[in-house]
């Protein structure tokens, strides 16, 4: 199955084609995927391919250096990076809504100036902002604030040039969005971590010791009180929700191709009578044709849910400080309907494709299995029962979904 995104943007003369660029780079990490994440190295080269491409960059608009790329064409690229090395792509997808988190939290200049900096600097960001991180305290000074506590999980702590994480301000409990220098002092990440999937996102943990932080580098709230945040900075949950769907949809499309080549090098017309249907068989077997079209009925819904989600976003982006509470909401629960469906149809791909090999989908030389891990320690951090909720209440009673980052 090819990945719908490829058609997704139409290049002009004079513009870089950055979907063929991200297929690129996916060919290229697809060439030895399954070795690099079974010896689950820190991804410095990885991440340095990614910044000779330029798609580290993206997604500043081009006045400040950057790609110029809409979010449409950046959930392209996560997907197809995605399909390739999920933890790669997950990574980038990370790495993307972090570095521009500013522009919902912060205001017009600080934001300008942060992307400016990015882009000159080719910073690749981490962290993590989500509502169920604990949060780290942030205690004011004389000339700006001191950051202590613990982070269980970071995005890409292990390799990140930038961090942005969760902080509460002493004495109000106000949680918000820090801009942090991983080298400086006070800041220990453990990226080792012990997840059975994702090996190569460099996520793990991270402490803070009084680490300095300036007032400029503190982006504003995330408070989930009503009337705290607009209805514009509001969308920073859904455009964070849509980079797990095209990470989730990746893996999915990803394992499909890996099988479907698979499948076809499987002719063997010496053996036509075994008694296993698959994958001693021709691939016209009747079973493996049925979960195929199954699962790629799966994978296409979930696209189709997904490119709903995206198109809503976009025009909801457009409309800036103009769109309202309604039209916030209607996007939030589209994006959380596209979460779902992505996820479980990660699960059932990543799960049911590996029955159809049979025993050799366990043989460590194929690498099938990197595409469950990954798509389960994802679900696992991320799991949809609360977007289901929040899709049930405002479907029964009109309820607009609370103001929560994903992991």
């Amino acid at each position: 199955m090819t990945v719908a995104a490829d058609e997704v943007t139409d290049v002009g003369a004079g513009q870089v084609d950055w979907l063929h660029i991200a297929r690129e780079m996916a060919d290229d990490l697809a060439t030895d995927a399954a070795e690099r994440e079974q010896a689950g190295k820190a991804p410095l080269d990885e991440v340095a391919r990614l910044r000779e491409s330029g798609l580290l960059t993206l997604p500043a608009p081009a006045e400040l250096g950057g790609g110029g790329a809409d979010w449409r064409t950046a959930y392209a690229v996560i997907r197809t990076v995605a399909a390739a090395d999920g933890a790669i792509g997950h990574l980038l997808g990370n790495h993307y809504f972090l570095s521009c988190s500013a522009r919902f939290f912060a205001d017009r200049a600080r934001a300008a100036r942060i992307e400016r900096e990015s882009t000159a600097g080719q910073w690749c960001w981490g962290g993590g902002i989500a509502s169920d991180e604990p949060p780290l305290i942030l205690t004011p000074t004389s000339g700006g604030y001191l950051l202590d506590g613990y982070q269980r999980y970071a995005a890409g702590v292990g390799i990140a040039d930038r961090l942005v994480v969760r902080a509460a301000k002493y004495g109000t409990g106000e949680p918000l969005a820090v801009l942090v220098d991983p080298a400086g002092s006070g800041v220990v990440s453990d990226s080792g971590g012990d997840a059975f999937g994702q090996r190569l996102a460099a996520g793990g943990g991270v402490e803070f010791d009084a680490v300095p932080v300036v007032p400029d580098d503190v982006l504003g709230s995330l408070s989930p009180d009503e009337g705290v945040l607009s209805p514009f900075a509001s969308l920073a949950a859904p455009t964070a929700r849509l980079v797990s769907v095209q990470f989730c949809l990746g893996v999915a499309e990803g394992l499909l191709a890996e099988v479907r080549e698979y499948g076809r090098g499987m002719r063997s017309p010496w053996q036509p009578f075994s008694p296993h249907p698959w994958p001693d068989s021709p691939p016209q077997d009747p079973y493996a044709l049925t979960v195929y079209g199954e699962l790629t009925v799966v994978a296409r819904a979930a696209s189709a849910l997904a490119d709903q989600a995206v198109d809503a976003l976009l025009r909801g982006l457009v409309q800036g400080e103009d769109l309202d509470d309604e039209e916030c909401a209607e996007i939030a629960v589209l994006a959380s309907v596209a979460e779902s469906a992505a996820s479980r149809a990660a699960q059932e791909v990543t799960t049911r494709a590996l029955d159809v090999i049979g025993a050799d989908a366990a043989s460590a030389r194929h690498g099938f299995d990197r595409f469950w891990r990954s798509a389960r320690t994802h679900t696992l951090r991320e799991p949809v029962t609360h977007r289901l909720r929040e899709v049930g209440d405002y479907f029964l009673n009109g309820a607009h979904p609370p103001f929560a980052l994903p992991a």
